[in-house]
């Protein structure tokens, strides 16, 4: 009778286990999962279900998750919980429920990651509901127009107590994940709903509520809405902590190269997914948003690209190029790989996969939490990001941002080693930095500008690009602007070439002392007339140097050599002696870390079609080399390795650099020094 009873509580605990979709992991003995500090490597899922998605469950059994796990061996995985559309993937007792479900696929996620030690975490859209305004329209922003969003909630409304953070609750009561990928919060905008517009008069005594850029105040009601946003995310994050401690909280993209600013406390880790375009140049400046901000951090490459024809998924070598970059710079890698209809995956993608995993891991040890060595500084100005942004927040590609981009790229072209430093980066630790570059800022602060200053009189270096940023440093630079800046057409002269470049640019009358660097024609011919292209002025212990045209949008849509070996040129004029030199290709970016008291060296070929629009998909990196590699190093090192192959060096140490030849570089090589 006894034995009976126990069976029969057996049973209707598991059927109601199956009802409930709730999974306990109280008295069992699973493996210890990584946190996200901990953790380097993942794979993301989603599908953003929709009214067509009938049969939720009906292919996602624990074989198809386990299959995941042997072929890539992740230490987290990701998978969707409610997409952009608002409608939940798993039954949900508290938000709107996708209309038709087999299985909960989610206790199936749960359960096979908890059995085999791998972190758990789920895909979910925070402002970004479509199912909760069409239900709730009170719950919706409104437009300037007076309209509901169709698609984005409002930070003043109560959908983040009503659902966003209650339907968070469920899920970590209900399935024991580890933590969230909150998506669409980069959905912000404008707000112009009573509520809205009473709190920006109280706060600010501003009364007209600017509707267009151009009307007064736009840049003062833009900010409003950006930091009524800061306080929504911090709001959810605490909330959630509180009813959790442990629970790992990431809003994506925030706090990167579209949110240039300090992390909040509380958010546990930072993660951004890629531009499927292009993808390794946005890698390139994403990395290198996040090394600074004080997280753990990892980046998203997508998997696939989009054509006329559907999805295209990548190549190995692709996917291997653009996590090389992330590796290069420290961070961890996640690819993202679109769920089906019904939750399930598409097994074959595995194959990629896990030759990415194979290739990540090989390098791990070298590179993953690596510190960076300080050599560029290139400064992005948040304030001045922001007075210049359309948006709220940026997306991938914001034109606010394009002279970054370009520079960023121009100087990793042509080999330089590149951190990019966002103010409250720099603070306490600016004078680490040899070389800082201000580029095509149109704003600055007094008391930043004052900090900048400080640094070159004690003995740093300050380069400014652009007409317009040089005129804040009018004074300093020793120069006089003559007229105003206008856009035409120069002839931008380096070497005995000549070279286009439709940008603004500036007359300027040098002060004495000052020095002139470079010419800029007013024809392609040097027998026409010519201004001064930048100058150099001594300024305490340092110097500083302006260029009189904006180098940085024409490098992305309009690049030339004579561009970018003009620029290098300054930048060895200020800085001539690098960590690293490297020649032989300016198709390899350098980066410089140290780990475990060694120097590592990463050199990644960027080489290959990635940025031609016309190509979805590419299957070969061409190699480049020979690369001529001499750095800097105070005494003859033990030992010179390259790694991932473990290989023994032959090199030279003379003066105090060590002078080696690579016969040729594939995608990712480091070379080690200790």
């Amino acid at each position: 009778m006894k034995r009976t009873t126990f069976y029969l509580m057996l049973g209707v605990f598991l059927l109601l286990s199956k009802m409930t979709g709730v999974f306990a992991e109280e008295n069992r003995n699973y493996p210890k999962r990584l946190r996200r500090s901990e953790s380097f490597l993942g794979i993301h899922f989603d599908f953003h279900a929709g009214d067509d998605c009938t049969e939720i469950g009906k292919n996602v059994d624990r074989e198809m998750i386990e299959f995941i796990i042997d072929q890539v061996k992740p230490d987290y995985l990701q998978c969707d919980c409610k997409g952009h559309r608002g409608l939940s993937s798993y039954p949900t007792n508290v938000g709107n429920p996708a209309p038709g479900f087999v299985l909960d696929p989610l206790k199936i996620w749960r359960e096979v990651t908890a059995e085999r030690g791998v972190a758990l975490y789920v895909h979910y859209s925070g402002i970004g509901d479509e199912e909760a305004v069409k239900s709730h329209p009170e719950w919706a922003r409104i437009d300037e127009n007076g309209k509901p969003d169709t698609r984005a909630t409002s930070v003043f409304g109560p959908y983040v107590d009503k659902l966003l953070i209650p339907q968070i609750k469920e899920i970590i009561d209900k399935y024991n994940i580890d933590g969230i990928w909150i998506d669409g919060d980069w959905m912000i905008q404008r707000d112009y709903r009573d509520k809205a517009i009473k709190a920006f008069q109280e706060q600010t005594g501003i009364t007209t509520i600017p509707k267009k850029p151009e009307d007064p105040c736009w840049f003062e009601f833009t900010e409003f809405a950006r930091n009524e946003w800061r306080k929504f995310i911090y709001y959810y994050v605490t909330e959630i902590h509180k009813h959790n401690p442990d629970f790992q909280i990431c809003s994506n993209s925030n706090f990167s190269y579209r949110m240039p600013e300090p992390s909040i406390n509380d958010v546990d880790f930072l993660s951004c997914d890629m531009n499927y375009r292009d993808s390794v140049n946005s890698v390139r400046i994403q990395g290198r948003c996040m090394v600074y901000q004080g997280k753990p951090w990892d980046l998203m490459a997508w998997s696939f690209n989009y054509s006329d024809g559907g999805f295209c998924t990548k190549s190995i070598p692709q996917l291997e190029q653009e996590a090389a970059i992330i590796l290069s710079l420290g961070g961890g890698f996640e690819a993202y790989f679109p769920q089906k209809r019904d939750g399930s995956i598409r097994k074959w993608q595995m194959k990629l996969m896990k030759e990415i995993s194979r290739f990540c891991r090989e390098r791990q040890h070298i590179c993953h939490k690596a510190e960076p060595v300080p050599q560029i500084g290139l400064i992005y100005y948040s304030e001045a990001f922001y007075r210049k942004l359309d948006r709220v927040v940026g997306g991938w590609n914001p034109p606010a941002g394009m002279q970054l981009r370009g520079i960023l790229k121009s100087l990793l072209d042509s080999q330089n080693v590149v951190d990019i430093v966002m103010e409250h980066s720099l603070q306490a630790r600016m004078n680490e930095y040899p070389l800082l570059i201000f580029p095509e800022w149109e704003y600055i602060d007094p008391d930043f500008k004052k900090e900048l200053l400080d640094y070159v009189s004690n003995g740093g270096n300050l380069l400014i690009i652009g007409p317009e940023s040089a005129s804040l440093f009018e004074k300093e630079l020793n120069i006089e602007l003559i007229d105003k800046a206008e856009e035409k057409i120069n002839y931008l002269e380096y070497n005995g070439w000549l070279a286009g470049i439709k940008s603004l640019s500036q007359k300027i009358k040098l002060g004495n002392n000052a020095k002139s660097f470079g010419k800029i024609y007013s024809d392609n011919d040097f027998n026409t007339p010519y201004e001064t292209a930048a100058s150099i002025n001594d300024y305490g212990k340092g110097k500083i140097a302006a260029i009189y045209l904006d180098l940085g949008e024409r490098y992305c849509n309009a690049g030339t050599s004579v561009g970018r070996d003009f620029l290098n040129s300054l930048i060895h004029e200020l800085f001539p002696e690098p960590i690293v030199e490297v020649t032989g290709s300016h198709f390899v970016d350098v980066t410089v870390n140290t780990i475990n008291d060694k120097l590592a060296v990463n050199l990644v070929n960027t080489s290959g079609p990635h940025n031609n629009p016309n190509i979805k998909v590419f299957d070969e990196v061409p190699p480049e080399g020979p690369l001529q590699v001499s750095i800097m190093y105070a005494n003859k090192p033990e030992k010179v390795t390259l790694e991932p192959a473990g290989k023994e060096l032959i090199y030279n140490y003379k003066n105090g650099k060590i002078q080696l030849t690579l016969p040729g570089l594939e995608i990712h090589d480091i070379i080690v020094v200790e």
